[in-house]
């Protein structure tokens, strides 16, 4: 196929570049306060919850028996306690079912009320010394800030695949991503995991919520990760786009990084995260990509590497992700004053601005 002559080998498409920049959340994700715990009296609670909330009659792991809720969870959710993580697989071939129109043509206009927990879940150090390979870590016991978020992520993806959920998955955009460490955990540990979505508001390309992953070691959080989803959806007028107005200058280049095709294939692997648009040409064309784009949370981690003798004990960190890193091409990654990193494009175009803090 033809390249025009004034775009890089291994620079982004340019129906990339303006399409599908991603400013990030109209508003600041909210910082955490702890919730007072639920005293709901649940002997009166329906705990089907209503003809809409499946959620606590599917056992997404197996045909078994149907998990029942648990009791009560924060912010007067029910907490739903699932005997092991869910299978991937399953949950993806449900995330292609609802990509499916709804009846209505629109989903929930809530969040599911509930909290999937799974406990007593175990580092396979084996597989955290391929992701520690995969995403540019240091082989060690204490798991990289980001790890949790792969351990936990089947119960998240079991709860953004329910048909309550109010954005379908397929084609979900990951526009932000806040973890605090609150302590360094150790392979060592068992971690509880509680996974639930707040905060769903309006987008002036659809509608964009929160999905909140909390572990816990021994009774207390020790890691606390919400990532900020936006399901696009067509707005009356044709929804225009946003003035991006004049960019500011890329900030200068600490490194770059060749990033291959592979990389998609291998944090799918090591994260469970298949979505063909990150590993496939076909699946990234079926969503509007000429090729696959990596994982923001590989690009996440792999930032939070090349950070990992600066990083303390306890700290948080967030990023937004702007232009998606198309498969193969190089980034620029820079570090900036006051605990801040990005990454650009050849170009100067940015893929994404966090912050340690």
């Amino acid at each position: 196929m033809a390249r025009r002559k004034d775009q890089p080998a291994d620079g982004p498409a340019d129906n990339l570049s303006v399409h599908e920049l991603i400013d990030g959340p109209t508003q600041e994700i909210p910082e955490y306060t702890p919730a007072v715990e639920a005293t709901q009296d649940l002997s009166t609670h329906d705990l089907s919850l209503g003809a809409t909330q499946d959620l606590s009659g599917l056992d997404p792991t197996s045909g078994t028996a149907p998990t029942a809720p648990a009791g009560a969870g924060t912010g007067g959710r029910v907490l739903i306690e699932l005997p092991r993580m869910p299978a991937g697989g399953a949950l993806y071939r449900r995330a292609l079912l609802g990509a499916l129109p709804v009846q209505g043509g629109r989903r929930s206009d809530t969040v599911p009320e509930v909290e999937l927990t799974v406990t007593g879940v175990t580092v396979d150090r084996a597989h955290l010394a391929d992701y520690d390979r995969v995403c540019g870590f240091r082989l060690a016991d204490r798991l990289p800030a980001t790890y949790p978020h792969v351990m936990g992520f089947p119960l998240a993806l079991r709860l953004m695949t329910a048909p309550e959920f109010p954005i379908p998955l397929a084609g979900v955009v990951h526009v932000g991503n806040r973890i605090t460490v609150h302590r360094p955990i150790d392979a060592a540990e068992t971690i509880d995991f509680t996974a639930y979505a707040e905060n769903l508001r309006p987008h002036d390309r659809g509608r964009q919520l929160d999905v909140v992953l909390v572990g816990s070691v021994a009774g207390e959080e020790a890691w606390r990760g919400v990532s900020t989803y936006l399901g696009k959806e067509r707005k009356p007028g044709g929804g225009g786009r946003r003035e991006q107005g004049e960019r500011p200058p890329a900030p200068a280049g600490s490194a770059r990084w060749r990033v291959e095709p592979r990389v998609g294939r291998d944090y799918a692997r090591v994260s469970g995260d298949h979505n063909p648009i990150h590993t496939s040409r076909l699946g990234a064309r079926l969503l509007g990509f000429p090729r696959p784009i990596a994982h923001g949370m590989w690009s996440k981690a792999r930032c939070l590497a090349a950070l990992e003798n600066r990083l303390p004990d306890a700290y948080t960190v967030e990023v937004g992700f702007k232009l998606p890193v198309p498969l193969p091409s190089t980034v620029s990654f820079s570090v900036l004053p006051a605990g801040g990193f990005a990454l650009h494009d050849l170009r100067g175009r940015p893929h994404l601005a966090g912050a340690v803090r």
